[in-house]
């Protein structure tokens, strides 16, 4: 059985992006600028933001069977959440896994089995492997996800 190719979006499932703004910031500023737009004023964030529950195990359990990249999308006018993203990866997932981070606009672009996203935007919907959405009422969780993986590689290798 060849490696499977999957790729994992960075912001809202691995990093848990959305719990430090909510502890940082004032509900009234969030409300006002909303969490998309608090990322792009402040990519420090990255600095300080926790890793989702179970994201670091789950990206290392799927690294040892698959090619798993990081693929996020940054915000183009404000160079510095790129740098802040990339630090935040080599920090919690090890010097090996920041060479393995890609940003880009378009993630229909790439090509692979899985793409492990929380939302629908930035080439998702083109993607042409399975997009696992995360955080939804089928995949809520890195359990669900690695379950989800699992089932489709004992499918595989019944086929055979």
């Amino acid at each position: 059985m060849s490696k499977q190719t999957i790729y994992i979006d960075l912001d809202g499932v691995i990093v848990d992006i959305e719990k430090y703004i909510n502890e940082t910031y004032s509900p009234e500023y969030i409300k006002q600028h909303g969490i998309g737009k608090i990322i792009d004023m402040h990519p420090k964030i990255f600095y300080a933001s926790p890793p989702m529950p179970g994201a670091v195990s789950a990206f290392r359990e799927l690294a040892q069977k698959h090619e798993v990249y990081i693929l996020s999308t940054a915000p183009w006018d404000n160079p510095e959440s790129w740098k802040a993203k990339r630090i935040w990866v080599e920090e919690h997932l090890g010097s090996e896994a920041y060479k393995r981070l890609i940003l880009s606009h378009n993630k229909g672009l790439l090509r692979g089995d899985y793409l492990i996203d929380d939302r629908k935007v930035n080439g998702v919907a083109e993607f042409e492997g399975t997009h696992i959405h995360f955080g939804s009422i089928d995949t809520p969780d890195w359990d669900t996800v690695l379950e989800l993986i699992k089932i489709s590689e004992e499918d595989d290798s019944s086929s055979l």
